[in-house]
């Protein structure tokens, strides 16, 4: 039996048209809404009346992505479950694929899909090595640049320009906008570490499922089309307050014994750098489209 998990937060259509597409490939579909004041789940309400396969679970407040998986896992009923965001299109063979990628060994516990823009390019992130300090540094610098010179120091952590296999590979990490994990797998590892309020808890995840013993796949087959980001457009800085946040939550958690304190301390110094430029960015956005308005 396949459940899948949906957190939503003004989604609006694009969680009607997740739900369609995901309706004819499992048994049970758990939406958790974190608080939406946009019409998705009225929507929702008026499309799936009748389809007993559907549970809405509704929070009165924002919880955060991790709290409202957990919650939805704690709901479904398979033994796989599949979280997917609510701004996905799964195809047709999509949880096939990855049903048997995951059923093709027992010591997988984990896979992810082919993540692909609405013109059919692939997306970074649905393929990637874990983003340690040193790799992440590499990559804020263009540092990965030099990669064809020397590959193993300038590294890039983010896996979609190299060419896409024939058949499902290992790889360190997926993404959480679409994760197919087996239960047995999850009541060994844990669930999603509720610290993280947004960003960077799939990776978390992916660390401990390796750790474990479990092993991850990247299923190419497995196409997922992913409008990246919807839920987030209305609060960019809200967004990515809590995405380096997390960025330093995850080095702190997993690689603060690898790197003396001094250089923990840069490494979340430059994370708070990053941050206040990109919200300088979007606030300068934000006050030339005000300006914009009061012009017209």
């Amino acid at each position: 039996m396949i459940s899948v998990v949906v957190v939503n937060y003004n989604a609006g259509q694009f969680l009607v048209d997740c739900i369609a597409s995901a309706l004819p490939l499992v048994d049970e579909i758990v939406v958790v809404d974190n608080a939406s004041q946009d019409s998705s789940l009225a929507q929702c309400a008026g499309q799936f009346a009748n389809e007993p396969r559907l549970k809405i679970i509704r929070n009165t407040a924002n919880l955060g992505f991790a709290v409202a998986c957990n919650m939805g896992f704690a709901e479904a009923s398979g033994d796989f479950i599949l979280f997917l965001n609510p701004d996905c299109r799964l195809d047709a063979s999509a949880v096939p694929a990855l049903l048997q990628a995951l059923e093709s060994d027992v010591s997988v516990g984990m896979v992810g899909g082919l993540l692909v823009n609405a013109d059919g390019s692939e997306q970074g992130g649905g393929r990637r090595a874990v983003p340690t300090p040193w790799r992440s540094f590499v990559r804020a610098f263009g540092l990965n640049r030099l990669a064809h010179r020397w590959p193993k120091l300038f590294f890039d952590f983010h896996l979609h320009k190299q060419p896409l296999p024939n058949a499902p590979i290992e790889v360190e990490a997926i993404s959480g906008a679409c994760m197919l994990v087996k239960r047995q797998a999850v009541q060994g590892v844990g669930l999603w570490d509720e610290g993280y309020f947004l960003h960077c808890e799939d990776l978390d995840w992916c660390m401990r499922f390796r750790r474990s013993g479990w092993k991850i796949l990247f299923v190419p087959s497995a196409k997922v089309t992913h409008a990246l980001g919807v839920s987030s457009r209305s609060r960019p800085i809200f967004v990515e307050w809590h995405k380096h946040k997390g960025m330093v939550r995850f080095y702190r958690k997993f690689f603060q014994h690898q790197y003396p304190g001094l250089l923990m301390g840069m490494v979340a110094a430059g994370v708070w750098m990053r941050f206040a430029l990109v919200a300088a960015y979007h606030t300068g956005k934000r006050a030339g489209r005000a300006m914009g308005r009061k012009h017209d």
